[in-house]
């Protein structure tokens, strides 16, 4: 169970990452919630947003990593402006989490890595779905699906080369608590060179 007593300055840790992971960890531990499951924004360099859910699969203090194709619409956008936001909600505890930042493909070696240890459906699906391509029915992708499947066979899947991993370096963080009466705590920090600035957002 997951207590909130507020949010103070004094009981934030200086550095977000670390701070992150104490939420995230209190998410894991309590069963409560799906830690990994994010709200992602993006968008084309003509001002157009769209949001979405991806499953977080990485984190620590260079940045939060995920995957997709890189031909969806989030993968180009992605690719256009680099940039995005992320924002975890755990409404059991109150709590949420904001970030925004600059967006860096992983490597090829860092996205077949992954790719390898992914469930051999999953990795047949990848090479299954053009994804957010239209397509003119249910019964095309599980046609595609059947397709790859006989491919390979028993062969090793191979990543496809439009599937991949994204870094999301942050510049920006917010911290938020649910309060009573619509007070909330939100706690921002913001990078500045090499350090973090922390201030104080009125709800």
């Amino acid at each position: 169970m997951i207590i909130n007593r507020g949010l103070s300055e004094s009981m934030i840790n200086q550095n977000p990452f670390i701070q992150f992971d104490k939420w995230y960890t209190e998410h894991l531990k309590a069963g409560i919630a799906i830690p990994n499951t994010v709200s992602l924004g993006t968008t084309f360099p003509n001002g157009h947003v769209s949001v979405r859910t991806v499953l977080l699969k990485e984190y620590n203090e260079s940045g939060f990593v995920f995957y997709t194709n890189y031909n969806s619409k989030k993968g180009t956008q992605l690719l256009s402006t680099h940039k995005a936001a992320l924002l975890f909600f755990w409404p059991y505890s109150g709590r949420q989490i904001r970030i925004e930042g600059i967006v860096k493909k992983m490597t090829v070696k860092e996205s077949e890595d992954y790719f390898k240890g992914r469930p051999r459906e999953s990795q047949i699906a990848a090479w299954a779905s053009e994804q957010s391509s239209v397509i003119p029915d249910r019964q095309f992708l599980d046609d595609r699906y059947e397709f790859y499947k006989n491919k390979f066979g028993n062969m090793t899947i191979k990543r496809p080369p439009c599937w991949g991993g994204f870094h999301i370096v942050p510049d920006w963080f917010e911290f938020w608590q649910e309060g009573d009466f619509r007070l909330h705590d939100r706690l921002s920090y913001t990078r500045k060179k090499d350090r973090w600035i922390i201030e104080r957002l009125a709800p």
